[in-house]
């Protein structure tokens, strides 16, 4: 079933201890990637995520830090994949807030061995028709829905002292926090209270 980051016990037991009062948590996904170069260089796994930005992309991103909704923001957290990255550091040069890079935050994991044996994208669409349910008889070996809003949530709740925190990640990632089929464009927004 894939690495667990938390059994069900422990996670309940961390979030119990967290205190009631609530984080505006600021829901960034990345600006727009290329992945040309790693192809070409014949990236695999994990390498495909050193793709970077394209120019759009790091327009979007340049717009995106003119938010209002981003004033009064203390930290940035970001994904620690190079998209990501990229986008977090255009924000953090425009507001001039410190950046965190938050491991747990990366993308969803189409196979949770790390053998990259699979295909990505039909991995990608069996946990879409399986919303993502873990069953006995899946072919491949992804990170349940479950899985990864324990991860996601358990990343964030690490930064409950702010008040108001900005998070650039993923939109599979933010869906962990909103729902399911919350399909989220480039630099597109969701806001969070925890």
């Amino acid at each position: 079933m894939g690495h667990q980051y938390a059994s069900s016990l422990c996670y309940n037991e961390i979030v119990k201890g967290v205190s009631d009062l609530s984080t505006h948590f600021i829901l960034i996904r990345h600006g727009e990637p290329r992945y040309d170069e790693v192809i070409e260089r014949g990236y695999v796994g994990m390498g495909y995520d050193l793709g970077k930005l394209t120019e759009n992309g790091m327009s979007q991103s340049e717009e995106r830090a003119k938010d209002a909704l981003l004033e009064g923001a203390e930290i940035i957290v970001s994904s620690p994949y190079t998209r990501a990255l990229q986008t977090a550091a255009v924000l953090s040069r425009h507001l001039n807030l410190p950046l965190a890079v938050e491991n747990d935050l990366h993308e969803w994991m189409p196979d949770t061995a790390f053998r990259f044996d699979q295909d990505a994208d039909a991995s990608f669409q069996e946990y879409l028709s399986a919303e993502g349910k873990r069953h006995v008889g899946h072919q491949y070996r992804w990170e349940s829905y479950d899985d990864l809003k324990k991860r996601v949530h358990l990343s964030l709740i690490k930064y409950k002292q702010y008040k108001k925190v900005i998070v650039v990640c993923h939109g599979i990632v933010m869906s962990a926090l909103t729902r399911f089929d919350d399909v989220i464009e480039h630099c597109g927004v969701r806001e969070i209270k925890l």
